[in-house]
């Protein structure tokens, strides 16, 4: 799929040092504007949609989508100009902040990842109920998908990656909202498990200054992709905030949202 930087839909503001936001899946970029609040004035932020997501055209390409697709789309979207990147990803967008960021070791150099989501490295390493808890999930989106259910996609991710109950606490307009936001999500499954980089691999190309954060209460499989990422990426910082679960860069950006800007501008 050929990606034209004209029709790639992103959000801009500020000028300083330059800091890409990465959403998660079943989102946007709106979900960075309390961020961006936060940070205006003192830095350049560019919050990026992904393939399907507000004005970005949703994925057409022939074969199946994979991270290098979506490094790509980030790619075409950051000025050609710029150097110390900071690049921030929640979840699905963590992933993609991490393929982008090793595809440009010269110009990146801190990484925040925000519960982020490399779901093979669990199968690598042998956390295999982890692995096929997530698996059960993505089987589960695709199943869905396929049968064009996709309000019952939408149930099982809310339900999964919220809490239990989720989807009953939702208005109609907002289940509306959300199932509308699920069809991309069915191609991301494909960019994410069919991603074969090791976690040893991740570790030589990425930053040293990488910034890995989640919250206590986040899935097992989330959870023990924080412990790996702990136990093999020595270098790396890492911070457990206390509650918030998988969702807490949006539902606690007062938790999350210093974190980031305390890592954005640390020597």
């Amino acid at each position: 799929m050929t990606i034209n930087p004209a029709n790639v839909d992103y959000t801009e503001t500020g000028t300083g040092p330059l800091i890409v936001l990465v959403h998660s899946s079943a989102s946007n970029a709106r979900q960075w504007r309390q961020l961006m609040d936060d940070l205006n004035g003192r830095y350049h932020l560019i919050a990026i949609n992904l393939f399907g997501y507000g004005t970005t055209p949703p994925w057409s390409g022939p074969n199946h989508q994979t991270l290098k697709n979506h490094a790509d789309l980030v790619e075409s979207i950051i000025p050609k100009q710029n150097k110390n990147i900071c690049i921030v990803g929640h979840s699905f967008g963590g992933s993609v902040a991490m393929k982008t960021a090793a595809q440009l070791p010269d110009r990146v150099d801190r990484l925040i990842l925000l519960d982020p989501n490399p779901f093979p490295l669990l199968k690598e390493r042998g956390r295999t109920a982890a692995f096929n808890e997530i698996l059960a999930l993505r089987n589960y989106v695709k199943e869905c998908g396929d049968n064009g259910d996709w309000a019952s996609a939408g149930k099982r991710f809310a339900d999964y990656w919220g809490s239990p109950g989720t989807w009953e606490t939702m208005s109609e307009k907002r289940r509306a909202n959300f199932i509308s936001s699920i069809p991309p999500n069915y191609f991301e499954w494909d960019a994410v498990m069919n991603e074969e980089t090791t976690l040893a691999e991740w570790y030589a190309c990425l930053p040293r200054r990488t910034l890995v954060v989640t919250a206590q209460n986040t899935p097992r499989p989330t959870r023990e992709l924080y412990e790996l990422m702990q136990q093999t990426c020595e270098d790396w910082y890492f911070e457990d905030v206390p509650c918030g679960g998988h969702m807490a860069p949006v539902t606690h950006p007062g938790l999350v949202n210093p974190i980031i800007e305390k890592f954005a501008v640390k020597s």
